[in-house]
């Protein structure tokens, strides 16, 4: 009997030490990316007009890394808090942790170069070499075309400095180990000619991370790819209500099947800023975190270019109820 003791006494020990090894072995080896580029970019107008555009109605940054006002539909970014970050993310919206997006205006990335903004925005690691969560869609970004990239940079370098005090984001045990291995170095693409509908919205439609919302994700936090864009990620609001996202595949009876052209430019363009003023919402009342006031300013074309590539996407049927009042 003494002898099963010490060889199982053994068993443990080994298993402990290759964990040690393991464990330190990830936590020096990773996150595994090269080295920030020498990048230099031109903060030229025509650079800082196209990176607004991106930053506020394609791939949205200013949806979290602003103060968005959810007594009003869809949460619109408050007025002079653009870039100042500070949104939360965590356990009870089904992150595993909690994580704070940062702030974005020349405050917050005054010590970073373009070449380390570039690596940040398409690998998701810092200039300190940290692995962030990726809440933000860095796998995404890095898809993008660099130009595209490089015309945010100039547009962020150029917003008002606003001073705020950002807390530490922190993944819950073992993601905060995992997070570390997710980073890999960008595989950019040149962005398709418009000309090109479907490539051209496929490329929109990764660049817009529509993929993250609308696809329901693991306990890790992590989409599951094989219910790409079938809806059912549900995201709580304080008050205990539940808005879910839509299926937005072809699927005729649950998507967006049955849906033209037209229809769906205008479930964007109806929050246009010309057209709408967000209604004022009380806790328990219908609402959306669908950043809708920020996405109707989309181009029409490059709407056009979205519907199309989501046409092309496998049908999923999944009924979804968009939204469980916390007050019922």
């Amino acid at each position: 009997m003494k002898k099963v003791f010490k060889i199982f006494g053994w068993i443990i020990g080994i298993v402990l030490i290759l964990c040690l090894v393991g464990f330190a072995y990830i936590n020096m080896a990773f996150p595994n990316v090269s080295p920030a580029p020498e990048v230099s970019i031109d903060y030229s107008s025509e650079r800082i007009e196209r990176g607004d555009y991106l930053a506020n109605h394609v791939t949205a940054c200013m949806d979290c890394h602003s103060v968005r006002d959810f007594s009003k539909f869809s949460g619109p970014p408050t007025p002079g808090t653009i870039g100042q970050g500070g949104d939360r993310f965590d356990q009870t919206m089904g992150f595993p942790g909690v994580f704070y997006a940062k702030n974005i205006t020349p405050h917050g990335i005054s010590d970073y170069t373009d070449g380390e903004l570039y690596r940040l925005i398409t690998t998701g690691v810092t200039n300190d070499d940290r692995a962030m969560f990726p809440v933000m869609p860095y796998l995404y970004y890095g898809k993008m075309d660099p130009e595209d990239i490089y015309d945010i940079i100039a547009y962020l370098r150029s917003l008002p400095a606003i001073e705020s005090e950002i807390p530490e984001s922190k993944a819950d045990f073992p993601v905060s180990l995992i997070l570390k291995t997710i980073p890999n170095d960008p595989e950019p693409t040149k962005k398709p000619d418009p000309s090109d509908q479907v490539a051209y919205g496929k490329y929109l439609t990764n660049s817009s991370g529509c993929i993250e919302c609308h696809t329901q994700a693991d306990p890790q936090g992590m989409i599951m790819e094989d219910l790409s864009f079938g809806g059912g990620r549900n995201f709580p609001f304080p008050d205990g209500s539940i808005v879910t996202s839509s299926n937005i595949t072809p699927d005729a009876e649950t998507g967006i099947g049955n849906w033209n052209e037209q229809a769906f430019v205008e479930r964007f363009k109806q929050y246009a800023e010309d057209r709408y003023i967000p209604a004022s919402v009380n806790p328990g009342e219908f609402n959306s975190i669908m950043p809708w006031t920020m996405y109707a300013g989309m181009k029409e074309e490059d709407l056009k270019a979205i519907y199309a590539y989501l046409k092309t996407v496998k049908p999923i049927t999944n009924p979804v109820t968009k939204f469980t009042s916390g007050s019922e």
